[in-house]
């Protein structure tokens, strides 16, 4: 991914909390999907990491984007380590929805929603409310987090 792919003011907003061209968390990274991995067996579901997480995660994962519109509290962690009890068959039942796979790559701390791509690089919204599309790929994912603009459901998605 190049910087010049994201609109200069999302480049400038990923930039500000550590982002650049190239970054890549390495082991880190796997360390932190094969966390996500264990916990969804010991949900008693199977849980296979994504290409397209897999690759996000690198490049993104350990950043702390804190929301440029809404609440300093408001922050997205970049990290598909949050959750919580029973989170895994959630993802599940919208990916069955979608008619794809779904891994976790990020959460908001202030609502504690989870950030979820598919296999094709489309990101997702889960909220206690339900599911919400975020964008085809992380660019319009990270555009809709800095706008705060509401965001269409997920069902709108479904095949």
């Amino acid at each position: 991914m190049t910087l010049s792919a994201h609109t200069p003011e999302v480049a400038g907003w990923l930039t500000e909390h550590g982002w650049f061209p190239g970054r890549d968390i390495g082991p880190r990274a796997d360390e932190l999907i094969q966390v996500r991995v264990d916990d969804a067996t010991r949900q008693g579901w199977q849980l296979a990491p994504l290409e397209t997480a897999v690759r996000f995660v690198h490049e993104y994962g350990d950043l702390e984007l804190r929301s440029p519109r809404k609440s300093p509290d408001v922050v997205l962690t970049i990290k598909p380590t949050g959750g919580y009890e029973g989170d895994v068959e959630d993802f599940a039942e919208l990916g069955e929805g979608l008619g794809v796979r779904l891994f976790p790559v990020a959460y908001e701390t202030y609502e504690r929603g989870i950030w979820l791509v598919d296999e094709t690089g489309r990101f997702f919204y889960w909220h206690h409310t339900g599911g919400y599309f975020l964008g085809e790929n992380e660019y319009e994912a990270f555009a809709a987090a800095m706008s705060g603009r509401l965001l269409p459901d997920a069902e709108d998605y479904f095949v």
